[in-house]
């Protein structure tokens, strides 16, 4: 009788310690692949205030997007009322894609028109990893500091980001790359921003701790393979810096795997 009625509880015993054996399996295979390539990425430095010094990024495919998660690292020591662009895509007739410190010190995004703001933490010297993203299916906006989420939003609702643009770095571009204004500009050492990625997806929160945890994401658009770059600069403003960081792709992939199979 009492060997029945083990029988179940060792059954159990044994799923545990498989699922367990899976886990630890999938996380070996992650952490190998993510230690394997290292990936060259570039760092802009903005060595003065001007309206004149730029990064100019093109998109070597069709940058249309239904969803977004742009992640950025930035640090500041900037004082006061100054609002600062932290990324620009525009198209010719319209901004399609901007982020933002605004002049109070809030976060917020434009996609072609009025934006959606974040009333969060204030960016410091501290190095943040700065995450925005949304989802044109349900409208939801969201920004990630250091892998904490904010309160969901619903904004634009339907829209798509258009093709045919340019990323620009350091300047908001109020017509197509001109009309610059200096004190909106993006200057080091008071501000720096390096490893810009983005993914043509909304991602969970367990997804965004990885992503801070690791130091570093999936590049998909925005990394130097995929673009087109082009430095415009007067007064040697602007230096570019080459550094190595480590590559993601079938690691960060089975890094999620691991991670959704601890959650469910």
């Amino acid at each position: 009788m009492s060997s029945k009625l083990n029988a179940p509880q060792q059954h159990s015993s044994v799923c545990r310690s498989d699922k367990m054996r899976l886990q630890a399996a999938i996380f070996l295979i992650a952490t190998s692949a993510v230690l394997a390539g290292s990936l060259a990425v570039k760092s802009a430095v903005f060595q003065k205030e001007t309206s004149s010094s730029y990064l100019e990024l093109v998109p070597l495919k069709s940058l249309s997007l239904s969803a977004f998660t742009l992640c950025m690292r930035v640090a500041t020591e900037l004082k006061g009322e100054r609002e600062v662009i932290l990324f620009a895509y525009r198209t010719r007739d319209f901004d399609e894609l901007n982020l933002w410190r605004e002049l109070d010190g809030r976060l917020a995004f434009y996609l072609s028109g009025e934006g959606v703001f974040f009333d969060v933490p204030q960016l410091g010297a501290l190095e943040t990893h700065l995450c925005a993203s949304w989802d044109s299916s349900s409208g939801a906006a969201t920004i990630f500091m250091d892998g904490k989420k904010s309160l969901t939003k619903i904004y634009k609702k339907g829209h798509n980001i258009r093709s045919g643009g340019k990323v620009i770095i350091g300047q908001d571009p109020d017509s197509y790359l001109g009309d610059f204004d200096a004190n909106q500009s993006f200057v080091a050492p008071d501000l720096q921003l390096s490893t810009i990625v983005c993914f043509t997806m909304p991602l969970v929160v367990d997804a965004m701790w990885a992503l801070w945890s690791i130091g570093a994401g999936i590049y998909d658009y925005f990394h130097t393979s995929a673009m087109e770059e082009r430095i415009h600069t007067l007064e040697n403003a602007l230096t570019i810096h080459q550094f190595v960081i480590t590559a993601l792709s079938a690691g960060f992939i089975l890094l999620m795997m691991y991670i959704l199979w601890r959650k469910y």
